[in-house]
C-alpha cells in the first residue's frame, strides 16, 4: 500500500470519527427525532413578547384579596400605580417598540410622571365565586406623563424630529377585594 493511500485512509477515518463523535452525522446514541431534531431559528420579537406578557400577568393583572375593612379604619387604596406600570400603559397607548434601526426609531427622554387620584370608593358586599362574601375596592388614577420625544427617520431623507414638550395622559384603575365578615384565615 502506498504512502498516499495510507495517509488518505487515515484522514478519512479521522474525519468519520470526528463527525460521528459530534452527534451531528452518523452514529447516534438515543432517539432520532429526524426532521424535528433540526433547530429552527425564532425571532427575538416572540421571546420578548412572551416575557412581557408574563411580566404583566405577574405584576399587574392579578387582583389581591385583603383583610376586611374595619369600622374606624381608613378606606383608602393601597398604593398609587408605579412608574413602571404607568410606562407600560403609555407604551400600550403609543408604542415606541418595533422601530427599524437606522430607518425609524422613537425615543422618550426626560420623563416626568404626575399621578392624581380621581376616585376611591368601595362597592357594597356581595358574593364572589372562589372568594366568598367580599367588597370590591376601586381606585382610579390620572397619570400625566411629560417627556421629550426624539424621532429618527433614516430613509428616504435622514432627519431627526425633536419635540421637547410632549404631554400624555393615561388612566389606570387599581381594584382589589376586601373580605367581609368573620374570616378564619387558618
Amino acid at each position: 500500500m502506498s504512502y498516499k493511500t495510507l495517509s488518505s485512509a487515515i484522514r478519512g477515518l479521522f474525519c468519520v470519527l470526528v463527525l460521528s463523535g459530534s452527534g451531528c452525522v452518523g452514529i447516534q446514541n438515543g432517539p432520532n427525532l429526524g426532521f424535528a431534531g433540526v433547530p429552527i431559528p425564532v425571532s427575538p420579537f416572540f421571546q420578548d413578547k412572551k416575557e412581557d406578557e408574563f411580566w404583566l400577568q405577574e405584576r399587574y393583572k392579578r387582583v389581591p384579596v385583603l383583610e376586611p375593612l374595619t369600622a374606624g379604619g381608613p378606606h383608602v387604596a393601597l398604593d398609587p400605580p408605579s412608574d413602571d406600570e404607568v410606562m407600560w400603559a403609555l407604551e400600550k397607548a403609543r408604542p415606541t417598540e418595533g422601530g427599524l434601526p437606522f430607518l425609524y426609531s422613537v425615543h422618550r427622554n426626560n420623563v416626568r410622571i404626575v399621578k392624581e387620584k380621581i376616585a376611591d370608593y368601595v362597592d357594597p358586599p356581595r358574593f364572589v365565586p372562589l372568594i366568598g362574601p367580599a367588597q370590591l375596592h376601586h381606585a382610579h388614577y390620572k397619570c400625566t406623563i411629560y417627556f421629550s420625544e426624539v424621532k429618527r427617520i433614516g430613509w428616504p431623507v435622514p432627519h431627526t424630529l425633536r419635540d421637547d414638550e410632549v404631554q400624555e395622559v393615561v388612566y389606570i384603575d387599581h381594584n382589589h377585594f376586601h373580605m367581609v365578615g368573620n374570616v378564619d384565615t387558618h
